[in-house]
């Protein structure tokens, strides 16, 4: 098959017109086209008076030989690559008397991780110290309505990770030669997620689907051996000689083990505590800190779409925005969620956090993202864990800041830029719950967090007009943008520096950004482990 990219074709063609952009393309009759497949569909929005989508088609044809040969010199015509998986196998499965390998943490990368370990014959345990996803919802939005924290059911907290309640963004830049990414979309295509998350360019799913796509993924891992335990917290790991060999929950349960995967998300920090109180390898690194915005849909629409706004194939507006900042402080737009609400993602009593949060229609009054500066160890110097102890003490302010009840500090922009208090709503109306407390949110950050926020702002309406709106809510605090600390490990093998057995993956242990790059880490570890099994031969795809 052929691989054509840039195929520009307007937002309301018809079906029929692929097909002949195709035949242009190759200067092909049409009774010599066999078939073809959208691989990729992507916006292009530069210009608002010319939107119209970019397609990236893999294409069959009657003269797929002579054609490669004819556009040898052209790279928007190639030969469609092989993006099935491979896997790494063992015949007949774990060697007699070896211990089942173990996965903490049923995020993204821990779900796939299992899954791929499952899939080749590994029977994989998986321990969560939260629950099961549909009780963890329950939980969690419990919290949002009344308050009540449960610190170990929660946004952060429980089967399907952070990211069950985000936008449910799946899409990276990560490099990914061996088509990991496909292989985790079409795993949660199976599990029931949209078929149009294999060609969108920025495909999401949004929280509701997530919820359900991960009970089925939870259940093709049990069918084929693997098993789950749900508030299993494991407080503690035996390490002999530099190879981990046993976990202790906090139950007091010991379990025998010599393959751990560390799959526990960017907010275990009593995990984190605890695994460096036992020596295993930790190093800080850069993370950041801010605010939420929210704006209107329809601005950022406008801005976006011009006259087009509101088109139903163009959906909700998204932006990506950077200021790098007169201190020297990179400021940029994180986990941008249109249609979406600003929810309490707080996983520790007496400490407030925020995150952003979008069902699959996209279709809430605001659009929010975070506003973040970047941080860097030097600012928090220390122990490794030096970073957790500058999270807190923001989340501690910023709980006070909002009254001592879960209800988030916010501010006006107008007033976040001038320093003023704020003292009543305009016409944006904040998403947060369990509710916000106005106030001047100065207390909340960093003296060099507000300067270059102030600075950045006002240039992010250059790109995004009506940014700087005066009514726009600024809620705080966001400081879990990342892990801030990495738990460093091999680059071949995959292992901790410094304890064997210990695979750490995903963001928690500094590898991953998201739900997508978390899941291809997942992969990716489940493939070591399996190589230190003593796995084979590749096999064919799944």
């Amino acid at each position: 098959m052929l691989r054509l990219t840039e195929i520009k074709l307007p937002l309301d063609h018809a079906a029929e017109e692929i097909p002949a952009a195709i035949c242009a393309r190759l200067d092909l009759k049409p009774d010599d086209l066999v078939e073809f497949t959208v691989f990729r569909r992507g916006i292009d929005a530069r210009k608002k008076s010319a939107i119209h989508f970019t397609y990236t088609l893999d294409v069959a044809t009657n003269r797929d030989a002579e054609l490669l040969a004819r556009f040898s010199a052209d790279a928007r015509v190639v030969a469609t690559p092989d993006t099935s998986y491979q896997f790494v196998v063992r015949n007949g499965g774990l060697p007699s008397g070896t211990p089942r390998p173990v996965v903490i943490g049923t995020g993204p990368c821990g779900i796939l991780a299992a899954l791929v370990l499952a899939q080749m014959g590994l029977r994989p345990l998986v321990l969560e110290r939260g629950k099961a996803v549909r009780e963890r919802t329950r939980d969690t939005w419990g919290f949002w309505r009344n308050g009540i924290l449960d610190p170990e059911s929660n946004v952060q907290f429980g089967e399907g990770g952070a990211g069950t309640f985000s936008d449910g963004k799946l899409y990276s830049q990560i490099k990914d030669p061996r088509h990991y990414a496909r292989k985790v979309l079409s795993e949660f295509v199976k599990a029931g997620a949209p078929e149009e998350i294999l060609y969108l360019s920025k495909p999401h799913i949004g929280t509701f689907r997530l919820v359900k796509m991960v009970e089925h993924m939870r259940a093709g891992i049990e069918s084929l051996g693997g098993e789950f335990r749900f508030s299993s917290k494991v407080d503690d790991v035996r390490i002999e000689d530099g190879h981990i060999r046993g976990l202790t929950l906090a139950s007091g349960e010991q379990i025998r083990c010599d393959h751990v995967i560390l799959a526990i998300g960017h907010s275990a920090r009593d995990t984190f505590e605890m695994l460096h109180a036992r020596g295993v390898h930790i190093e800080a690194k850069p993370f950041s800190i801010g605010c939420r915005i929210e704006h209107p849909q329809s601005l950022i629409d406008r801005a976006r779409y011009g006259t087009l706004a509101g088109h139903p194939l163009l959906g909700a507006a998204d932006y990506k925005l950077v200021h790098h900042a007169g201190n020297g402080r990179s400021v940029y737009s994180f986990c941008m969620c249109p249609g979406g609400t600003v929810v309490a993602a707080a996983s520790e009593p007496g400490r407030l956090v925020t995150n952003g949060m979008s069902q699959y229609s996209r279709d809430e009054r605001n659009a929010n993202s975070a506003i973040v500066v970047g941080i860097t160890p030097e600012d928090y110097p220390g122990n490794p864990l030096a970073g957790i102890a500058f999270q807190r003490h923001w989340e501690e302010r910023a709980f006070a800041l909002g009254g001592s009840n879960y209800a988030a500090p916010a501010q006006l922009l107008g007033d976040f830029l001038v320093g003023r208090t704020s003292s009543a709503m305009g016409n944006v109306l904040p998403s947060y719950k369990p509710g916000v407390h106005l106030c001047d949110l100065a207390p909340a950050l960093p003296g060099f967090a507000l300067a270059a926020m102030r600075e950045a702002i006002p240039a992010f309406d250059k790109q995004i007009r009506g940014f700087n709106q005066a009514d726009a809510v600024l809620t705080a605090v966001e400081t879990r943008t990342s892990s801030p600390i990495r738990i460093t490990r091999n680059d071949d093998d995959l292992q901790s520096l410094n304890t064997r057995g210990l695979f750490p993956a995903g963001e928690g242990a500094g590898y991953a950004g998201g739900i997508l790059s978390a899941a291809v880490d997942g992969i990716k570890v489940a493939e070591a482990v399996a190589r230190a099994l003593g796995a084979a031969s590749p096999v064919c795809a799944s």
